[in-house]
């Protein structure tokens, strides 16, 4: 079992920047892939960016892809996203999810079906 908590979320203005952070539970951090997706309002949940157990692989979608990075810390059992020049269009809930299957080191997945656990989410409103 994992646990996963985000945190980093808020109001920005547009342009501005946030960083938020997913905390796992347990020693097993650094066999699972990860993932970050979002939600907004009366819209499907939506793959944002992912990155393998090893942290050499990452995969960002492409509305964010130079905007936002994705990057962990497997001494801390944490997972990143950074998110810069951030527009109103990114406003949502964001998730931080776990994937148990990928077995490649290397890397991860975009589909939201492949991830075994989620955190609770994080609120990220941008302001125009």
């Amino acid at each position: 079992q994992v646990q996963l908590v985000e945190s980093g979320g808020g109001l920005v203005q547009a342009g501005g920047s946030l960083r938020l952070s997913c905390a796992a539970s347990g020693r097993t951090f650094s066999r699972y892939a990860m993932g970050w997706f979002r939600q907004a309002p009366g819209k499907e949940r939506e793959f944002v960016a992912a990155i393998s157990r090893s942290g050499v692989g990452t995969f960002h979608a492409d509305s964010v892809k130079g905007r936002f990075t994705v990057s962990r810390d497997n001494a801390k059992n944490t997972v990143y996203l950074q998110m810069n020049s951030l527009k109103p269009e990114d406003s949502a809930v964001y998730y931080c999810a776990a994937a148990t299957g990928v077995a490649a080191a290397t890397g991860a997945t975009i589909n939201d079906n492949d991830y075994d656990y989620w955190g609770q989410g994080t609120q990220v409103t941008v302001s125009s």
